[in-house]
């Protein structure tokens, strides 16, 4: 099927992404509590929406098909994460210093030249990246210019040692 439309507009962007949960209160607590988002809305004891400011919402969290349901198996088809711009260095910092406080696992932590990532389960088994930018001026780069991206271990100690 073919409309004539190559590209999307400038200026489009994903406005949020809307997750099916087995538990509200735990996933808020997750997505509030650890993460920083702030709740704006909620729809009783079944859905809410939470923002990191500036927007109506950037996630969603429902039960209305799943309270109470399993974790997606790792195998299937569907979302790989959801990937968290933070600001700057000390922001991402701060965010790992609240998930290592919450006694929750890393499953991941990545320099990627352009970025620096770190990678965790929601309660739910969902997939989240929370990563921070570096200015493009900084990005590694090859012999023709291209981008030279990759992925090396970050240190989490350097990174912390951004809130001490």
């Amino acid at each position: 099927m073919s409309t004539g439309i190559t590209k999307l507009p400038a200026g489009t962007s994903i406005g949020h992404v809307h997750l099916k949960v087995s538990d509200l209160e735990r996933a808020i607590g997750f997505y509030s509590g650890v993460l920083g988002f702030e709740v704006t809305q909620r729809l009783g004891n079944s859905a809410a929406f939470l923002s990191a400011g500036g927007y109506h919402h950037h996630i969603g969290l429902n039960t209305w098909q799943s309270r109470g349901g399993p974790a997606p198996a790792r195998n299937m088809t569907g979302l790989f994460h959801t990937a968290v711009l933070l600001p700057d260095r000390k922001s991402l910092a701060a965010v790992l210093r609240r998930i290592q406080a919450a006694g929750i696992e890393l499953e991941g932590a990545a320099d990627h030249g352009v970025s620096e990532a770190i990678y965790l389960r929601d309660p739910d088994g969902n997939g989240v990246e929370l990563y921070r930018d570096r200015p493009e001026a900084d990005w590694p780069r090859n012999p023709q210019g291209g981008l030279a991206m990759g992925t090396k271990a970050l240190d989490l100690q350097a990174l912390l040692a951004e809130t001490a």
